[in-house]
């Protein structure tokens, strides 16, 4: 029969109160209130439902992969069309009708990932205090109009402005995002997730713009590109108001799911010791944050991996014209860019969650195809068309192994003002920056700065895979010689919801 907690026995406003720990009977434990997750407090005062059957969490995950990662998938879309698609603009006579010179295109690809790194500060303590469905849709609709805003833009030093915001506001994409499926999925279930929501499909939607764009006459009284942004701005500010109301942020106020099904959503993630929500700032988490070795050495692999997505969000489509291409041509062969990216992010991310605490080792193995595809660039004669789009595409498998390493900081961060501190995403704005900077203008159309530092990249992001996996694996071990195998979740506690850090879970143990 379903029990019910007693609310005497969790009074919110106490400094320190008694939580229920099961229906074992077991004695109950003592917890300090602003060490409770919310889930802990949702679990202590709704009614239970019995065990959950396996039938039962199938039709959980299943739900969320119907109500939840089509939108998220869709939002997080149509914020990377709005950065990704100055490439096609340019192929529409974006550079010349603005009069660019010299490297002012390359810098309106590195502005927009500094307003990322300055928006990440209010974006860290913002999804903190803020449901993250609601900031990343009210973030969605700032930067959907600064999309529209490029139509009126003339001059370089407003699209700098441009750019920069829409960067700052972009800033909450990632943490938002990653908190979310944080709050949804167990950890071996986040990595192909994580390759669905951050999938690749903006060049698809890109291109699809794009050879839309392509057919308006040419007698339209705006330019081509400025219809590219008008279009793509307006249909993102309706999604986004749309999702607004729709979009849940956690297990616990997920409008798709009966009583039954929430309680036992939310009681599943349990296990993954990382907690759902806390509200509270908690300073001491911050500075573990900060000084975690683990935490900067996804960093640095996220700077280092984005240098390559940084050069070929602004120059891919431009290398694909340079190659004899005209614009609307250029435009539909960018579209495979997204199949390629996604396809492998999917298929790595699969094999990343199946093949148990072997991440870093598959996002490695992953890191040889965009090598392979760079040294075919680099090596083949320009005239060899064929060649050289193979390799291009072959490039952007780089996305795989960025989306296996961020599940890794996903499934190894717990304490919820830690996970909150977007370090991670500085790596992210960081690479982007330095990104379109390797391609000198003057270069073209071999673009051998590029090119070069691509392959290093890819080899030094391997050596950074293989020093997480030494010190996690070393860690895990100390662990267990120390304390002993990790123990597990015994259901109907609330032991997986206390919010505390990694460091300070004695049962925590790294994926590697």
């Amino acid at each position: 029969m379903a029990t019910r907690a007693s609310h005497e026995e969790v009074k919110m406003g106490d400094t320190i109160h008694p939580v229920p720990s099961a229906n074992q009977g077991e004695t109950l434990k003592t917890v300090d209130d602003r060490a409770l997750d919310e889930a802990a407090r949702y679990i202590a005062t709704h009614d239970e439902f019995g065990p959950m059957t396996p039938e039962k969490e199938k039709e959980i995950v299943r739900k969320i992969d119907l109500c939840v990662v089509p939108l998220l998938l869709l939002i997080a879309t149509l914020g990377a069309v709005d950065k990704v698609q100055i490439g096609t603009a340019s192929l529409y006579g974006f550079q010349t009708d603005n009069n660019f010179i010299g490297q002012e295109y390359s810098w309106l690809g590195s502005i927009l990932p500094v307003g990322t790194l300055i928006g990440l500060v209010p974006a860290s303590y913002l999804v903190q205090r803020a449901p993250p469905a609601k900031l990343l849709c009210s973030a969605s609709v700032c930067w959907s109009i600064l999309t529209i805003c490029y139509a009126p833009c003339r001059s370089w030093k407003g699209f700098m402005a441009l750019r920069f915001f829409l960067g700052f506001f972009e800033a909450a994409i990632t943490p938002t995002l990653t908190m979310i499926i944080a709050s949804f999925y167990k950890k071996e279930e986040q990595p192909p997730r994580n390759a669905l929501v951050f999938a690749y499909f903006s060049s698809i939607l890109n291109g699809f713009f794009a050879f839309v764009v392509g057919k308006i006459p040419n007698g339209a009284p705006l330019f081509k590109w400025q219809y590219l942004y008008i279009i793509t701005g307006s249909i993102n500010i309706l999604v986004s108001v749309v999702m607004f109301f729709f979009l849940p942020d956690n297990p616990m106020n997920a409008k798709f799911y009966t009583p039954e099904q929430k309680f036992h959503a939310v009681q599943r993630l349990a296990a993954n010791r990382t907690g759902i929500a806390n509200r509270v700032w908690k300073w001491d988490q911050a500075i573990e944050a900060v000084l975690d070795i683990r935490i900067w050495l996804i960093v640095l692999f996220n700077i280092i991996i984005n240098i390559p997505n940084g050069g070929l969000q602004a120059f891919g489509s431009i290398i694909i014209n340079d190659l004899g291409f005209g614009p609307l041509e250029s435009s539909l062969l960018t579209m495979p860019f997204g199949i390629v990216a996604t396809g492998g992010a999917w298929a790595f991310s699969y094999i990343a969650a199946r093949w148990k605490s072997r991440r870093t080792l598959v996002a490695s193995i992953a890191l040889i195809l965009p090598v392979l595809g760079t040294a075919v660039v680099y090596g083949l004669p320009k005239d060899n068309i064929p060649g050289q789009m193979v390799g291009l595409y072959f490039m952007y498998f780089y996305w795989a192994p960025y989306i296996v390493g961020l599940s890794l900081p996903q499934a190894n961060t717990s304490g919820h003002t830690k996970k909150s501190v977007a370090l991670v995403t500085i790596g992210y704005a960081a690479g982007n920056l330095i990104g379109p900077q390797t391609f000198r203008s003057d270069q073209a159309p071999k673009y051998t700065t590029g090119v070069v530092t691509m392959l290093v990249a890819y080899c030094a992001c391997m050596l950074i895979l293989g020093a997480y996996w030494a010190i996690a694996t070393w860690e895990n071990k100390r662990r267990d010689s120390k304390w002993g195998k990790q123990e597990g979740i015994h259901e109907g506690t609330t032991d997986g919801f206390v919010d505390t850090t990694d460091k300070k879970q004695h049962n925590f143990r790294y994926t590697t």
